[in-house]
């Protein structure tokens, strides 16, 4: 049996998260087919296409995916799911909203988050906000599954797989698109940045949030993150949080300035290549995870950090 990798992509771009994705179904054995479901879907076909590892991809193309909802992928999943063992989803936003109606008619169980591919029917997800692992082992005949993309290497380009149209069902007619408010950012996404800059509670305003971090982030062309406290004290807008209730993420750099490391942020960050943190308190649990620590305060590190560079 095949594995079905649920594409994710935007205005004809692929997103990264299909290509760790992909990583995680090479490991699942067997043939590797992308669905990418959408509207003017070309230039993604052809990205789909030339990712190592898969031998087809699929596309459904047509004005009724144009906007992608959920009963409407999940509708055009369900027609071929029957040629497939594994269905896997990146588990971002969209795969989140996707997979559970997939999985939830095939009425079978969905494994979420996974990190490791241990045997075809057996991986490991992270439970109690990372401080465990759990190896899970699925008997379903299709096993639906959301991707941690961050426990996965992105697969490389090289790859020359055949394209094959597929005829798209007609959605649930439940649904319809209103409209949609998208953040306008001249930074890279969060999710997908290799250098983030990331303040807490500790600057104490949004003034100085934007005052301190803005020019370090400037110099790094970094995407600019929060933890919760900072977010709920409203010192930076909701799509900056990073941890267990906001965006996973694991670039190259992750630098975090006046964080002290709640658990449920290092949830969010830990996977991250390299750690810096700045903060006063030596006792601050963001030095258990960091490679590196500077005990100072960051309204004076940080500008001397920006001088330097």
């Amino acid at each position: 049996m095949a594995v079905l990798v649920i594409a994710e992509h935007e205005h004809g771009a692929l997103k990264g998260a299909t290509l760790n994705t992909v990583t995680a179904a090479v490991q699942c054995g067997g043939d590797v087919h992308v669905l990418v479901a959408g509207s003017n879907t070309a230039a993604a076909v052809q990205a789909a296409s030339q990712i190592a590892g898969v031998a087809k991809v699929l596309q459904a193309d047509d004005a009724r995916l144009a906007e992608q909802l959920a009963e409407d992928v999940a509708a055009q999943v369900l027609s071929i799911a029957g040629h497939y063992s594994h269905i896997l989803f990146p588990a971002t936003a969209h795969g989140k909203n996707v997979a559970p109606r997939v999985a939830a008619k095939l009425d079978v169980a969905q494994i979420s988050d996974i990190t490791k591919v241990v045997s075809p029917d057996t991986f490991e997800r992270p439970i109690y906000a990372g401080n465990a692992i759990a190896t899970v082992q699925s008997a379903d005949q299709v096993k639906v599954i959301t991707v941690r993309t961050t426990g996965f290497d992105a697969a490389a380009n090289g790859g020359s797989a055949a394209v094959e149209s597929v005829a798209v069902v007609a959605g649930s007619g439940k649904s319809s698109f209103v409209g949609r408010e998208v953040t306008k950012s001249d930074r890279p996404e969060l999710t997908a940045a290799k250098i983030i800059v990331s303040g807490g509670r500790a600057l104490g305003s949004s003034e100085k949030f934007n005052e301190v971090l803005t020019p370090l982030a400037d110099k790094l062309g970094a995407a600019l993150g929060a933890s919760r406290a900072a977010v709920d004290a409203g010192y930076a807008p909701n799509d900056w949080q990073v941890g267990q209730t906001g965006k996973i993420v694991a670039p190259q750099l992750y630098v975090a300035a006046g964080i002290s490391g709640a658990i449920q942020h290092l949830a969010g960050m830990k996977d991250s290549k390299v750690i810096v943190a700045i903060n006063k308190d030596p006792e601050a649990p963001i030095f258990s995870v960091a490679d590196y620590g500077l005990e100072a305060d960051l309204f004076t590190a940080v500008p001397e950090l920006i001088k330097a560079l």
